[in-house]
């Protein structure tokens, strides 16, 4: 998979409300705010649990018979009552896990000078391999030396500020990891505005490709 056919394959919803269809199957990231209820789901990413990264009623929009579920090992007790009946792979960071024939990697995803997503939570962003193209899913996090140790092919990086990176802080991060591919979420519905996204692609070392999706 290249860059243009992963942007086919990709739907922001809105906010980080992430899907993906690749290789037959239909990959979501935290769902939130659908407007339908396709009950499509291979597989459902959780990074945390925040209002709008776990939303049981998005989840019940999406979630069918053999989903299986990639969530934190530390609210796999909080989100038992949606997961109940699927099987479940709870994660730890800074580790590899193969799941429906998917090979991913757990990075840690937090604010290290910001109440909102602690480090001891062990919170997470994911790096997915699909088809051989590298996606970095970094959820609600600043831009912290692990993320900067990021080697990924495209990435989906918060840039609304207060809970997770501002754009300015975002496009230092992609300038540092240099992804062929950027795009930008976590902006302009619960936190962040209008003017993210040009403040951030203007930031951004015009050699990688930023795509507004939201």
């Amino acid at each position: 998979m290249n860059c243009e056919e992963f942007l086919r394959a990709l739907t922001v919803n809105t906010h980080s409300s992430i899907r993906i269809a690749c290789r037959g199957k239909v990959l979501y990231v935290d769902p939130f705010r659908l407007e339908t209820a396709p009950h499509d789901a291979d597989l459902i990413f959780l990074t945390h649990s925040h209002f709008d990264h776990f939303s049981p009623e998005d989840i019940d929009r999406v979630k069918k018979p053999g989903t299986v579920f990639v969530l934190p090992e530390s609210i796999r007790a909080e989100t038992a009552g949606k997961t109940a009946g699927h099987t479940v792979v709870a994660v730890q960071p800074e580790e590899a896990y193969s799941v429906l024939g998917i090979e991913l990697r757990t990075v840690p995803a937090y604010n290290p000078a910001k109440p909102f997503h602690p480090r001891a939570n062990n919170w997470v962003g994911y790096v997915l391999c699909l088809d051989g193209l590298r996606v970095y899913i970094a959820g609600d996090t600043d831009a912290t030396e692990e993320a900067a140790g990021v080697a990924c092919d495209a990435a989906l990086l918060p840039i609304g500020g207060k809970y997770t990176m501002d754009p300015a802080q975002a496009a230092e991060l992609a300038n540092r990891i240099r992804p062929a591919l950027v795009v930008p979420v976590h902006y302009g519905s619960v936190t962040g505005g209008a003017g993210d996204f040009e403040r951030f692609a203007a930031a951004l070392d015009p050699e990688i490709r930023v795509q507004r999706v939201i």
